[in-house]
């Protein structure tokens, strides 16, 4: 029983370790997509006033924001990729119109691209977290277990 306790604690520091490396890795991709956002500077979904004091896009509902924003802006050009594409027939690298809507799709994926990047940022954070409960609480079990034991 003594050395089921030990394991037991064992899988505990194990869980603590992994907790602490997700964790570590959740904070440093968020920091690491929030500084690529504020060195771009986009602004696009922020009221005048945000952008009076130096707001950029920094953050995932910022970046929902500007690639609404941006798809409401594809709309006005055409409702739908499929709808610019029935002109022509195909994609035309000579058509200013094209060329306007496939760099605003660029853009919206983008953004889209932020959203998605900081979700997976919040569920590596939420697991490694959860991994360090998970981790105190084996330990703390398997050092009672082995107490109990000797």
């Amino acid at each position: 029983m003594k050395y089921f306790g030990m394991a037991i604690a064992a899988l505990g520091i194990v869980g603590l370790a992994v907790g602490g490396v997700f964790v570590g890795v959740g904070l440093h991709e968020h920091g690491y997509i929030t500084t690529q956002l504020r060195e771009q500077g986009v602004t696009l979904g922020l009221t005048k006033d945000q952008i009076g004091k130096g707001q950029v896009v920094d953050n995932a509902a910022e970046a929902q924001v500007a690639a609404t924003t941006l798809g409401e802006h594809l709309k006005s050009i055409a409702p739908t990729y499929g709808a610019l594409m029935a002109k022509t027939g195909k994609f035309d690298p000579t058509s200013a119109t094209d060329l306007t809507y496939g760099q605003g799709m660029n853009l919206q994926n983008a953004m889209n691209l932020v959203v998605l990047g900081y979700g997976v940022d919040e569920v590596i954070l939420g697991a490694g977290a959860a991994l360090i409960v998970l981790g105190l609480g084996l330990g703390a079990a398997g050092v009672a277990l082995a107490r109990q034991a000797s």
